[in-house]
């Protein structure tokens, strides 16, 4: 089993969405991110620049949520893995799921989320 980071129940106020009033009211997504890499300089060395900074993992997934709106959540969940794939040379994959819990579905449901899976 490979080492990874895990961040999980990120919740970030958003504007995503096919429809005007998803843009325009906004809703709460969830994020959940997991990054694969070897933490074994981290583990040894006890060095935070050994490893990825979970902090700054959650504000650039949070930034990204809260900024440009997307159509859709997969656009959104790329984003996120394709810029943190991108900042860190050292990760040799990375999974990205983006829940939308309020999604405009006419019916009762628990949650609706996209995951993308990216690697090196």
């Amino acid at each position: 089993m490979a080492d990874r980071i895990t961040l999980t129940g990120l919740r970030v106020f958003g504007r995503h969405g096919v429809f005007e009033h998803e843009k325009r009211d906004g809703q709460e997504f969830i994020v959940d991110i997991t990054a694969v890499m070897d933490l074994t300089p981290a583990a040894t060395t006890d060095d935070l620049t050994k490893t990825l900074h979970y902090g700054e993992l959650a504000e650039l997934a949070a930034g990204i949520v809260a900024g440009e709106p997307y159509d859709l959540i997969e656009s959104v969940a790329g984003k996120i893995a394709d810029e943190v794939f991108a900042k860190d040379a050292r990760l040799t994959e990375i999974e990205v799921t983006v829940h939308k819990p309020s999604a405009p579905i006419p019916l009762t449901f628990d949650d609706v989320a996209v995951t993308v899976h990216r690697v090196r």
